[in-house]
């Protein structure tokens, strides 16, 4: 597996070369870094699984990534990408049969290519191969396209990471996207002898008050996840955004997601149908080119605790507040509270539990590009 991965990369960077000495005007090369301090009071649930996605350390500094993308895509013809990135989070969103801490030996910074794929273009419809991130939810792993420094619990709980197979994109106007992909399935680097999953998504702009973007994710996945054995289930994704852009600085983003999966280990130890449901709402304001702030509220719904380890229904409020000191370098501040209606949330320890959990953290990132 592993020599099929550095075949992949080593054809994508002959690719990107050979267009820096073709037409260099169609390479982009851009990046980030980004870094944050984190204080966090409980961050494990009582399943002993985390209760957040990336920003998990208890109390301290984290280089969650350092990222570099390498992009030739022409109008027309043979493109491609790689984006490798280093830091904590790769150990979180690196799929299954790919972990990089068994292969660098590290447990606090590693390095994993979310994106990396060949491409061919005609006319409107471009078909891709490789690996890319999933195309569900309103939040993104990158963390220079999220309003806050905390992902969402959708993010982190309902959504897969990243996916490996093909993609085809057919842009129908300046109004229309339809996606279409056949992949291995929720952050799967192999076959694993399942059933492949089908990614369908339609991105609609009416106008620029309101746009709409629904996904469906459905295949086979383990009845226990990151596994290559044991039963299998049908898993399904719903995913739905609306994006309301009320003034020129307010918008307003609703997301929801419905998921299920036909056979999963839960936690009681049977194997049974799970259903996961939550819905997350964002108001962004931008008060100028340098502040801005973001408001999230969230639900979600783990009835069978397939998904967080517990049997719960679980809510977060985040506000954060972000300043560019200059362009292109910003500071965040956040503010997080969760609350759930069992106590499953868990200090560093495993003594004491709590049906609510509080956090403080301040992000800085530099891009570039």
């Amino acid at each position: 597996m592993m020599r099929k991965i550095y075949c992949l990369i080593v054809m994508l960077l002959l690719l990107i070369a050979n267009s820096a000495f073709a037409d260099s005007s169609d390479l982009k090369i851009s990046g980030y870094v980004d870094g944050s301090y984190n204080n966090l009071q409980q961050n494990f649930f009582t399943s002993g699984s985390f209760d957040r996605v990336f920003d998990n350390q208890q109390n301290g500094f984290t280089l969650h990534q350092a990222a570099i993308t390498f992009a030739y895509q022409p109008a027309q013809g043979f493109g491609g990408l790689l984006n490798p990135i280093m830091g904590y989070d790769t150990n979180i969103f690196a799929p299954y049969g790919f972990k990089p801490i068994t292969e660098f030996d590290s447990q606090t910074a590693s390095i994993d290519a979310p994106q990396g794929f060949l491409q061919y273009t005609k006319n409107k419809f471009t078909l891709s191969g490789g690996r890319f991130v999933e195309l569900a939810g309103s939040e993104a792993l990158f963390p220079t396209q999220d309003t806050n420094f905390s992902r969402s619990i959708l993010y982190g709980y309902a959504e897969p990471f990243t996916v490996l197979g093909l993609r085809g994109t057919y842009v129908a106007n300046d109004k229309l996207t339809l996606i279409a992909g056949l992949n291995n399935g929720w952050d799967n680097i192999r076959d694993w002898s399942r059933d492949k999953t089908v990614e369908l998504n339609a991105s609609y702009t009416m106008n620029s008050f309101f746009s709409f973007s629904p996904t469906v994710y459905t295949g086979q996945e383990r009845a226990t996840p990151m596994t290559a054995t044991g039963p299998e289930g049908w898993r399904t994704l719903i995913d739905l955004i609306g994006t309301f852009n009320l003034t020129q600085k307010l918008t307003f983003i609703a997301n929801y997601d419905y998921g299920w999966q036909t056979l999963a280990a839960l936690p009681n130890g049977t194997n049974n149908r799970a259903v996961w449901q939550g819905i997350a709402g964002y108001l962004n304001y931008k008060f100028n080119d340098c502040w801005q702030t973001s408001l999230r509220g969230e639900y979600f719904n783990d009835q069978n605790g397939f998904r967080t380890g517990v049997r719960q229904a679980w809510k977060e409020a985040t506000l954060s507040l972000g300043y560019m000191i200059i362009k292109n370098f910003e500071i965040r501040g956040e503010a997080r509270h969760d609350f759930s209606n069992v106590s499953s949330f868990t200090n560093f320890s495993g003594i004491t539990t709590s049906n609510n959990a509080q956090s403080y953290a301040v992000e800085a990132f530099y891009k570039f590009g």
